[in-house]
């Protein structure tokens, strides 16, 4: 087969929502196959954009558009630079699988399943922050065919509020706990998501509180540091005792920088990002050192329709997935830039997308109605 290289790259940063943006990187070959990848990471989508403008002469040089041609030892000083790696990573094996006429994850090694299980994420949709409006977030999760949802109730702990006060702020988010809790029921999965706010000695507090609520996991309670993690390893004992996991790692970089939470045994699940950990092979890689040590395989996803797609095949790849996340209802643009509306889960689980590739296709018309960046090389 004759090389076929990658003849363009264009990069778009399109303002879904207010305080949202989706960056997509999109490669075109000689011969006109188009892959696509998704490096979101709010609120530094100029560093992202600079990412990926240096790398762009590296990806232009390949001899071919191959994922196994990147350089596997390019840098990753930071979430930037992997954001970048990954996209262009995704969207060279978009191209790769289009190019073979296989479903991306028969050409990662075989899917294991053809149902994912999800998980709704419905922390952005709720603009209404008070108990009820995270409870109506969650029945209507629920009604849309969800049988999981994940909540990140702790809006009033900040950093500015200082170690001290860190007791007295975590009420409000216990109270929108138990009532989503009492939205959907026990038999449900809950998870709550604490976004590295608290300390120990408020973890702890939590988790005493909320053992009457089964929630299925705890995530990212205290900062991800080395420092951390005798602390880490504190709090999953308690919420083991108690039947919660502990989760967390959704912005660590291949497989070095998860290795220190394997090793010190802090999480029951971890949660790869396909946006930052550099590259589906890193990932699925990571998914079987995980296995290894019985930790649960559950990728980070809360962003647009690129990373959805290929988080979707890479759960359906890796040996010990649990289930996968999914950004609900944030924004009609999560269907209108894929083209056709995203299918609503059946009890819980949706179907891996059957097209060659990714299975999902940038709309350009409407990433053009989209207020965007767009950069474009060469």
């Amino acid at each position: 087969m004759n090389p076929d290289r990658v003849k363009t790259i264009e990069i778009s940063v399109a303002e879904v929502t207010p305080k949202t943006s989706w960056i997509f990187v999109e490669l075109e070959t000689a011969s006109g196959l188009r892959g696509a990848g998704e490096a979101t990471l709010v609120g530094r989508e100029s560093e992202v954009v600079a990412a990926a403008r240096r790398l762009a002469p590296v990806v232009l040089d390949l001899d071919d558009a191959l994922p196994d041609l990147l350089p596997k030892d390019y840098p990753l000083a930071g979430l930037p630079d992997a954001a970048a790696f990954s996209a262009i990573d995704q969207a060279l094996w978009d191209i790769t699988a289009q190019r073979r006429g296989l479903r991306l994850a028969d050409a990662l090694g075989g899917a294991r399943r053809d149902t994912i299980p999800l998980y709704a994420n419905i922390n952005r949709r709720t603009l209404d922050r008070s108990p009820e409006g995270f409870a109506q977030s969650a029945r209507d999760a629920i009604a849309a065919g969800y049988e999981a949802i994940k909540i990140a109730p702790f809006d009033e702990v900040t950093p500015e509020i200082g170690a001290g006060g860190i007791l007295e702020k975590v009420v409000p988010g216990l109270i929108r706990i138990e009532s989503v809790r009492s939205a959907i029921g026990l038999e449900r999965k809950l998870m709550v998501d604490c976004h590295w706010r608290l300390n120990e000695a408020a973890a702890e507090a939590v988790i005493a509180a909320v053992a009457a609520s089964g929630l299925y996991w705890i995530e990212c309670p205290l900062p991800e540091s080395v420092e951390n993690l005798p602390a880490l390893r504190r709090l999953r004992r308690l919420a083991n005792r108690d039947g919660m996991r502990l989760a967390g790692c959704e912005q660590n970089i291949r497989q070095q920088g998860f290795a220190p939470f394997l090793q010190a045994e802090v999480y029951d699940v971890m949660m790869p990002d396909v946006k930052y950990v550099g590259g589906l092979m890193e990932m699925l890689d990571l998914s079987k050192a995980m296995a290894a040590t019985g930790v649960e395989f559950s990728p980070h996803n809360p962003s647009g329709p690129i990373s959805h797609a290929a988080s979707l095949h890479v759960a359906a790849v890796a040996e010990n997935f649990t289930m996968l996340e999914c950004q609900f209802d944030e924004t009609p643009w999560f269907s209108k830039l894929r083209g056709t509306p995203r299918s609503s889960p059946v009890q819980g689980d949706t179907s891996l997308p059957s097209a060659p590739g990714l299975g999902a296709v940038l709309d350009r018309q409407a990433l053009d109605q989209c207020r965007r960046i767009r950069w474009r090389a060469p």
